[in-house]
This record gives structure tokens, sequence and C-alpha cells, in this order.
């Protein structure tokens, strides 16, 4: 991977979280946390175009594109839906402890991970129509594309859990190893992998789709928060707090190993990669000297 431009945001010191690629408008959107703003890149001059405020303890972002509505997941217990056009509020639904967010155009559902349960939120009439009760904490989930389902990572128990996103009801739960500190998850559906990312002992563990049956794992740097599979490439890409993105090579689908550690920054540790464009955005946060956080872009290589 190589690093072929840096963005430059406002605010203090102190971590960002999650980000989101609006290709069609060539947005980026940032989660500010440490300045409870909800940023908007500019993808086409690599600028600053807007920070929205008053997203308290910002976390999740999610894009329904039809609607040109951009959903936030805050911490503060609400998931804020905002109208693309313009950026002015149309509902803040109530999510307490609200986090990751996912949209799902299938159903035009807006799945907010909260404290213990999951909010799924109609997209267009902003209505909350139904909670999912978690067997665990919810942490990081990916939502299907060939199939209605939802695989989310729960904790301390070590799951991952298989949502009907047809019944908005559990269908499967999947039983981990002894591991600590699950965090991030993404799909491999044409090999049907699930790639389930671990902090506390810092590794990715390999997962079949279908069975949860454990494959494999691979160790990484400390510290994993974002993790994605480039299909084109056949890559792993998962952003570390250490310091590093570790690139993860699949020889096939049931063998993997690390292929180089692109060293960053330490709390640098949210990601997102834009397969369109083969582009992975990484949230830096402010350094010393600097004005303001900082996002680095990297551009993936055949």
């Amino acid at each position: 991977m190589k690093r072929v431009d840096t963005i430059q945001l406002k605010g203090a010191s102190g971590p960002l979280d999650h980000l989101f690629v609006d290709s069609k408008h060539a947005r980026l959107f940032v989660a500010n946390q440490s300045n409870n703003t909800l940023d908007v890149v500019d993808l086409k001059t690599n600028k600053l175009a807007k920070q929205i405020p008053d997203q308290k303890e910002i976390h999740g972002i999610a894009y329904a594109p039809k609607l040109d509505r951009i959903f936030v997941g805050n911490g503060g217990g609400t998931c804020n839906a905002f109208d693309g056009r313009d950026y002015t509020l149309l509902k803040s639904i109530p999510v307490k402890d609200a986090d990751n967010v996912h949209f799902d155009p299938r159903t035009n559902h807006v799945f907010v991970a909260g404290e213990k349960d999951m909010a799924v939120i109609d997209a267009e009439s902003l209505k909350l129509v139904a909670t999912i009760k978690s067997p665990a904490p919810p942490e990081g989930f990916q939502i299907a594309t060939e199939k209605p389902r939802l695989y989310l990572n729960v904790g301390p128990e070590f799951e991952v859990v298989v949502i009907d996103t047809d019944k908005n009801e559990v269908a499967a739960r999947h039983p981990l190893k002894a591991a600590k500190g699950i965090e991030t998850l993404a799909l491999d559906e044409p090999n049907k992998r699930i790639f389930v990312g671990f902090r506390g002992e810092p590794r990715i563990v390999v997962l079949d789709q279908d069975s949860g049956k454990e494959l494999t794992s691979v160790v990484i740097p400390e510290g994993i928060d974002d993790m994605f599979f480039d299909a084109k490439a056949k890559r792993i890409y998962a952003s570390c707090g250490s310091g590093f993105v570790a690139v993860v090579r699949q020889k096939d689908a049931n063998h993997y190993e690390l292929a180089a550690k692109v060293e960053t920054v330490k709390g640098a540790k949210t990601c997102y990669f834009d397969a369109a464009t083969s582009r992975l955005y990484l949230a830096v946060p402010r350094q010393e000297g600097k004005e303001g956080p900082e996002i680095w872009v990297y551009q993936a290589n055949p």
C-alpha cells in the first residue's frame, strides 16, 4: 500500500472513530470524536467541506444512497438522521450507547448496535421498527449482500451471532474458542468466510460462514479496530491502534499470511476501504505540531 495523500481536518487532540465513503457524491464522512462533529470531506479536492456539531460521542456512520441520508450513531444515546443535501437534522432516534451503524439496501433498514441490543430503523420513515435482543453487548457487525443475514460479534462470551434480517431475529450463534477483546468483523461472501478481529490476543480468526467453524487464524499487531476484505486483490486490511495497518494475503479460502505491516502512528485505529477506487482512508488523531486530525490516504496496488 502506498500513501498518496493527506487530508487535513480540524479539531482537538483525541480519538477519531469510524468513516464511510459515499462514492456517488465523492464524499468521505468521518466521526471526529474528539471534536463531537461529523466531518464531511470533498474527495474531489480532498478538503474538509463541513463539520456538523453536537454529535456527542460520535461512533458509527451509515449512508442510504437512494434517500441521500446519513445516519450517525452517538454514544450519548441517539442515532441521528441527516439530509445528505443540506445536512439538516431530520430526526434523532433514541438508542442507548449507539455505536456501529450499517445500512441494508435490500430491506431499507438501518441497523444500530446499542448497549445490549440491535435497533432497526426504517431509513425512509425514520421509525424504530424492531429491537433485536443480543446474547451479549454487540460489537462489530456486517450485513451480507447475497442473503438476508447480519453477522455480529458479541462479548464477553465471544460469539458470532447470525441475525435473519427478514425476520429481525437471531437465527444462529457460533461460540468461539477462548479469546480476549473481540472487536471488528468482515465478510468474504464468495468463499463463505467470516473474519473476526481480536484485540486481547491480536489476531484475525477465519470462520466458515455457514457452520461457524474456526478454520485458521493470523497473528497481527495489537489494537485492531476496523477491518475490510479486498475481494479484487484477495487481501484483508486491518487498522491497528498500535501504529500499523496489517495487510493479510488470502492464499486460498483456508490459508492466510501476514504480508505486510504498514507503519502509521499510535492511535490511528479506524479506517475505511473504498473498493471502487482501491483506496484506504485511515483516521489519524491530531499529532504534536499539527493543526488538527488527519486522514491518510493509501492506494492499494494489485
